[in-house]
């Protein structure tokens, strides 16, 4: 196995972790030098890539991989990758064998706190779950004209070091916002690495919603947080007054409660079934923090 990574940012670097001592890597990219040495520090050789037709040495590294992961999210012209490589995969890729893309459960869009899984029918609501839909469409196209295996990993609210309800109480950005019935899903980033490893090291395709085992209101984990650091939680705020972002709230308009069932069945384990879980162990480590 030698990897590439498109993208190598929060989610790209927990798959380069969880990959280590089994993988070689062709690389990762980046939009920044300044994320260099995260890059390095996780094994990957950083390449600059913010669109477009790949550099001559990116180019080179991607000719020698062969499994390929795309952990960019598309922009107002779509996907970038997906128009470097109208004409195909194979005249750049030879050696590919497996392609992982990234994607996200609100392609669902909103069922009403209802049950969804993979093949419940994708509905999204905002211009960028549409985004993603649009781009899962374009890789499924391109891979099966190269006869490769696409495995689509549908991921649910990401939290992990650094980025999780523990810091946000600690930085007093925390708020508990009340909206009856809302769920959301969520996912440690340690779990999408180990998910994307096992899809990865096994070459399977298809899609997969990789996520938790407890869908659960928002301000119930906020909750959590506040007990585990032994702190008082903030006070709840009404979400119809509370003052968000037109981004913020949009997130709220989607509510389902998503099946992890199949990347189970895939032979996967989580480590972190549930957000108690997730939040006690980067507690306990420090890890928080980030």
């Amino acid at each position: 196995m030698r990897m590439m990574i498109f993208g190598a940012g929060f989610s790209g670097l927990a798959i380069s972790r969880a990959l280590a001592g089994g993988c070689e890597f062709a690389g990762g990219t980046t939009r920044s030098p300044e994320r260099f040495p995260a890059l390095q520090g996780a094994g990957l050789t950083p390449f600059i890539y913010d669109g477009g037709a790949p550099s001559d040495e990116l180019s080179a590294a991607i000719g020698e991989a062969t499994h390929l992961v795309m952990s960019i999210a598309p922009d107002t012209a779509g996907d970038p990758l997906l128009a470097a490589f109208a004409g195909g995969l194979r005249p750049s890729m030879p050696k590919l064998g497996w392609i992982g893309y990234l994607s996200t459960v609100g392609v669902y869009g909103d069922h009403g706190g209802e049950w969804v899984d993979e093949e419940t029918q994708c509905k999204p609501v905002s211009k960028r779950s549409v985004a993603r839909l649009a781009a899962e469409d374009g890789w499924t196209r391109l891979a099966a004209e190269a006869g490769i295996p696409l495995a689509i990993l549908r991921l649910s609210g990401i939290y992990g070091p650094g980025r999780n309800a523990l810091k946000t109480i600690h930085d007093g950005k925390a708020r508990r916002l009340i909206k009856p019935g809302q769920v959301f899903n969520r996912i440690h980033v340690a779990d999408i690495g180990g998910a994307a490893a096992l899809l990865a090291s096994k070459r399977l395709g298809g899609i997969y919603n990789v996520t938790d085992d407890m869908p659960a209101p928002p301000q119930d984990v906020v909750s959590e947080a506040a007990r585990i650091m032994g702190v008082e939680p903030p006070a709840e705020v009404d979400f119809e007054t509370a003052d968000l972002s037109p981004m913020a709230r949009s997130f709220y308009g989607e509510n389902k409660r998503v099946s992890n069932a199949r990347i189970k069945t895939a032979g996967y384990e989580f480590m972190y079934p549930d957000y108690m879980a997730g939040l006690k162990a980067l507690y306990s480590g420090g890890a928080w923090k980030g």
